[in-house]
């Protein structure tokens, strides 16, 4: 591994990558042979706090005293990340460690199968738990059949529907469990006056203008349709907003908003203002992720501290005879690569070394320090294992930062003292079964990377004049027709050439 020279504050910020890692372990590889370099791993990696750990902080040095390796970090403004990684990768000017957590900008992709990157699968079986990444997540973080970096892991399905408790036992019904019995509580919330005011005030769903990539794109779900993208019978990679599945779904969601159980102008919602309408009891359903449970509470007592409010999470919710299943919001669980440049881990020697480093952080230990950081300093833990920061300040400056550079968030869920938490954590958990990850997620089509915005708009808007009666489903699925000329048909033709050969 090349050797660093110190970097200043502004330098290390500059130069893109926080914690490049310098040194590696034993074996052959492009760089030649030889023993792996006993310098420090350097690291460039994301900072979304205001202020930079101190270097050589009580968390790094208790990490380099877990792992057995020295590293520096080389952190990365959160808000400049684009900015300053492109620049990165355009002069060379990297560490060992890359955090690319970009996972759809086009420079990231070019730089990953440009050569400049180590192809990391085939050394993952080696190590313990780099050996236990889940399949969809490694297979989201492929491009065309290669795997250039550790994947970042994340929950694979954080979503489900939350429906107002309090409401449903007010009406004297039941949680739902199919779309069914969503549409019969959504109806009662809007006409039996489920908050017993006596007024005309409330609706079923509140949904938000992202209703066409965030709350209708998890519902379509349920009635079968893919994440995005999905391979048709015959073998084809389509738009899942050209199937059928997904249009019984919009005919569904319509008659829904017709009986005014979804909020009439949710077309121009921002998610602040449904946040707020939800606290203030405007409406008792959300499609959301079921971590959302707790916000709303906070947002509803901060008003109100005897506020009625209770919660029903529900991650089981099915269409017709369509199995259960649940749509990754999460890109299947993939926030991005650490990825191992060759131009700093000249050899399979230092790979490995790096890669060692990486498994190292993805022990129990590892994860405790880069969350809570180290016990009875900067938290407690009870008999039920509870944490409870006891120093906001010093955690804040010397163990949050590392928290969103940990190689995955899966190691170890902590219990809370706060309503919904452990619920929502464990109803996450429980969707990692059924969850529905995007086919062409980890392909390569030169028309998508030019065009996909523009169409994806077009439909969006399509979407948004068919659910509010605008227009009929003829009309949306004319847009689609017309669309196919201008790239879409040019997509799933490049998106399905590209599938084949990875597949074949």
């Amino acid at each position: 591994m090349r050797k660093f020279g110190r970097l200043t504050t502004g330098a290390a910020s500059a130069a893109v990558v926080a914690l490049a890692l310098t040194a590696c372990s034993g074996g052959t590889g492009e760089g030649g042979e030889g023993a792996a370099s006993d310098e420090p791993i350097t690291w460039m990696a994301m900072l979304h706090t205001p202020t930079t750990p101190e270097k050589d902080g009580v968390i790094e040095k208790a990490l380099e005293e877990h792992t057995g390796e020295k590293f520096e970090m080389q952190w990365v403004p959160d808000a400049s990340k684009e900015e300053k990684i492109n620049a990165a990768l355009a002069s060379g000017t990297l560490a060992d460690i890359v955090s690319l957590t970009q996972g759809d900008s086009t420079t990231v992709r070019q730089a990953l199968t440009s050569g400049m990157f180590w192809d990391v699968e085939k050394y993952l079986a080696d190590y313990p738990n780099l050996s236990k990444v889940d399949p969809q997540t490694l297979e989201s973080a492929r491009i065309d059949g290669h795997l250039y970096g550790v994947p970042f892991q994340k929950i694979k399905a954080r979503y489900g529907v939350v429906v107002r408790q309090d409401w449903l036992n007010n009406l004297g019904l039941e949680v739902p469990h199919t779309i069914e019995d969503l549409t019969k509580v959504a109806h009662a919330f809007t006409h039996d006056d489920p908050d017993g005011n006596g007024k005309d005030d409330t609706t079923g769903f509140i949904d938000r203008e992202e209703s066409f990539r965030v709350g209708f794109r998890s519902l379509a779900g349920y009635f079968g349709a893919g994440q995005q993208f999905e391979v048709a019978a015959d073998g084809t990679v389509v738009p899942s907003f050209t199937t059928d599945a997904y249009k019984d779904a919009m005919e569904w969601y319509r008659g829904v908003y017709e009986d005014g159980a979804v909020n009439q102008e949710f077309v121009t919602v921002q998610k602040s203002n449904q946040q707020d309408a939800i606290a203030q009891g405007k409406g008792g359903i959300v499609v959301t992720g079921l971590f959302e449970a707790k916000n709303y509470m906070a947002l509803a007592q901060s008003a109100d501290p005897e506020t009625p409010m209770s919660w029903a999470l529900v991650n089981d919710i099915t269409a017709g005879d369509v199995e259960r299943r649940i749509l990754t919001d999460t890109n299947g669980g993939m926030g991005g690569w650490l990825a191992i440049p060759k131009s700093e881990v000249e050899s399979e020697a230092d790979l490995k070394r790096v890669l060692g480093f990486i498994d190292k952080l993805m022990d129990e230990e590892a994860f405790a320090l880069m969350t809570n950081g180290i016990e009875d300093t900067h938290y407690s833990l009870d008999a039920m294992g509870v944490v409870t920061i006891e120093d906001q300040t010093a955690w804040e400056q010397e163990v949050q930062p590392f928290a969103s550079s940990r190689p995955s968030e899966k190691v170890i869920t902590y219990k809370s003292t706060t309503e919904y938490v452990d619920e929502g954590n464990a109803l996450m958990l429980e969707n990692e079964e059924y969850v529905v990850t995007n086919p062409a997620q980890s392909l390569t089509s030169e028309t998508f990377t030019r065009q996909w915005s523009t169409i994806e708009q077009q439909v969006n808007d399509a979407y948004n004049q068919y659910i509010t009666g605008q227009i009929e489903m003829a009309d949306y699925e004319a847009v689609i027709e017309n669309l196919r000329g201008q790239g879409l048909d040019k997509i799933v033709e490049e998106y399905t050439a590209a599938y084949a050969k990875v597949n074949g």
